[in-house]
């Protein structure tokens, strides 16, 4: 069974809001959950509500009938969460979606150690927890322990192939062919891309995007413009600097993440290029620095925390399935990808 993807409607997120504000996430959930004794100014504040206001952001659930206080808990595991934003942003999503629900979230770093894993399970297994949600720093294959079985469960950002849990991970394929053809349809033809780390499967999904939009734009696959980088910005200059020293140079490079963005960046400027202007840069990840290099990156958002609000909605829905989703990962268009004007 190939995972489904639904199509989503567009919705304001809270970092809509954020960067609506010129605030960081954080600030704007302090304010929205009233938080006074945070020394947030009221000159924030305003800004903050007033974003809100004109978007017309609202907190999903907002509206819903709340549920019994001390409904219960649910256990989220994670192998590593320190080493990446992201793991930190989906865990603030299920535990947000959690609270309007009126469920605690109870996390486990685990290091990824079989035996910690096990013994959380055992835990919260006595403690009769609402459900598991067990999440992964990388998009991968993963093979639960067995304790699991024993909970309601669903697999954040990881799968297992015998489909056993329900699962949540990005559509990284599709994610890849909407940023490079978004590329296209801006003129460009050469299209370089620089991957990360070849044994992760968020590169090699990436690719397989990239080079499905080229196949359905009719343009041929150069494999002299596909260059392996590390995910890094050290990968991204050296691997940019392969690509600009060739004879045929791109007209455009698709960066596999956003700090791979930031090599090229550098190289490009040393090398007297305009991003935007005299060569296309597209990014993907949507991390904070990218909304902040010059010209603002344009790239592809991971929904970290919307992998995390639909895991919560899963464990407390009364479904008996087991869905396998990949969410879509929304096209960011700042000012980088544009083709100079003929």
């Amino acid at each position: 069974m190939k995972y489904k993807g639904k199509p989503q409607k567009a919705r304001v997120t809270m970092k809509d809001v954020a960067l609506q504000a010129g605030v960081s996430q954080s600030t704007v959930s302090f304010v929205l959950n009233g938080l006074e004794d945070m020394r947030i100014s009221r000159e924030t504040r305003k800004r903050v509500m007033a974003a809100v206001a004109e978007l017309g952001y609202r907190p999903r659930g907002a509206g819903r009938p709340p549920r019994t206080v001390g409904r219960g808990v649910i256990g989220m595991i994670f192998d590593e969460v320190a080493t990446s934003p992201f793991a930190a942003i989906s865990v603030e999503g299920a535990q947000e979606e959690a609270w309007k629900n009126n469920v605690m979230l109870e996390v486990a770093m685990t290091g990824g150690d079989a035996t910690y894993e096990n013994e959380i399970l055992r835990k919260w297994a006595q403690d009769d927890v609402v459900g598991v949600i067990y999440g992964s720093i990388l998009t991968r294959e993963a093979s639960p322990p067995e304790m699991l079985a024993r909970h309601r469960a669903v697999l954040l950002n990881c799968h297992d192939p015998e489909e056993r849990y329900a699962s949540v991970v990005p559509a990284e394929r599709r994610g890849g062919e909407v940023a490079t053809a978004a590329l296209i349809a801006e003129g460009h033809r050469r299209i370089a891309f620089i991957s990360g780390e070849p044994w992760m499967d968020a590169s090699d999904q990436r690719m397989e995007g990239y080079e499905r939009a080229l196949r359905q734009a009719r343009i041929p696959v150069d494999p002299s413009l596909i260059v392996e980088g590390n995910f890094l910005p050290s990968g991204g200059r050296e691997a940019t600097l392969r690509l600009m020293s060739a004879p045929a140079r791109p007209d455009a490079i698709f960066c596999a993440n956003d700090l791979t963005a930031i090599g090229c960046y550098e190289v490009l400027k040393e090398m007297g290029e305009t991003v935007g202007q005299t060569i296309a840069v597209m990014g993907y990840d949507d991390q904070e620095i990218a909304q902040h290099l010059s010209p603002a990156l344009s790239t592809v958002l991971l929904p970290h925390r919307e992998l995390g609000q639909w895991s919560v909605d899963y464990l407390l829905s009364t479904s008996t399935e087991r869905p396998q989703e990949r969410m879509e990962c929304p096209l960011v268009l700042r000012g980088s990808h544009h083709k100079p004007a003929a």
